[in-house]
């Protein structure tokens, strides 16, 4: 049986846990998960700065923004105009379908609200994934690049799947456990960037043990 737990707790061990998403309210994730797409953290903590001095962290607050005034705000994100129009195409769909309220949006059926994000323009399932389980506190695995680079390297992926079936492995794999979905998903970007780079550091990597690609390569 594959064993995604103790992978786990072998990042666990060697990272602790990570409290990700950084946020202060649930919309900021939201926004946050649509300013990451195409870039690093780095760039949307600035977008994010911007929006918080000009008080534009609410639904309300950004839709009375222009597209123009948006954009100028969100620029250090990169892809600022698409960006921008996803953002506001979200705003007017809280308030139309959920009065502007998250809460309503995320009680839904799982796999309903799920569907419905993926409607939307500029949504793909890493995004709907993020701000389901960080904004909506919902048990949706968050799948990445990292997720695929890391497990092909451990021989668990072979690096051809679908989205959906990465997915569904960790899902069928794991206890349906919000917080463990969360700490997962945090420590395998964390892991990735220290050690699992597209150039790889084994030496004292905490899954070296365990790793098919270290021990045809390294």
């Amino acid at each position: 049986m594959l064993d995604l737990l103790n992978i786990y707790q072998k990042l666990l061990d060697h990272y602790g846990t990570r409290d990700w998403w950084p946020a202060e309210s649930p919309f900021e994730v939201v926004i946050g998960a649509i300013l990451t797409q195409n870039t690093n953290w780095n760039n949307v903590e600035k977008a994010m700065t911007n929006l918080r001095q000009a008080d534009a962290l609410t639904v309300d607050a950004i839709m009375n923004l222009t597209l123009a005034e948006l954009e100028q705000l969100i620029r250090p994100s990169g892809f600022f105009r698409q960006k921008a129009e996803r953002l506001h195409l979200f705003c007017r769909y809280l308030l139309d379908q959920y009065q502007g309220d998250l809460k309503y949006l995320f009680d839904q059926d799982l796999n309903l609200v799920r569907n419905e994000l993926l409607k939307l323009k500029g949504i793909g399932p890493e995004t709907a994934d993020s701000m389901l389980l960080y904004a909506g506190q919902r048990p949706s695995f968050v799948v990445d690049a990292y997720t695929n680079r890391l497990f092909g390297r451990l021989g668990v992926l072979s690096g051809k799947e679908k989205y959906t079936t990465v997915r569904d492995l960790f899902m069928s794999h794991l206890p349906e456990d919000i917080q463990l979905y969360n700490e997962y998903h945090a420590l395998i970007v964390i892991h990735c960037k220290d050690f699992c780079r597209k150039r790889p550091l084994c030496n004292n990597c905490p899954c070296v043990d365990i790793c098919l690609y270290k021990q045809q390569n390294c």
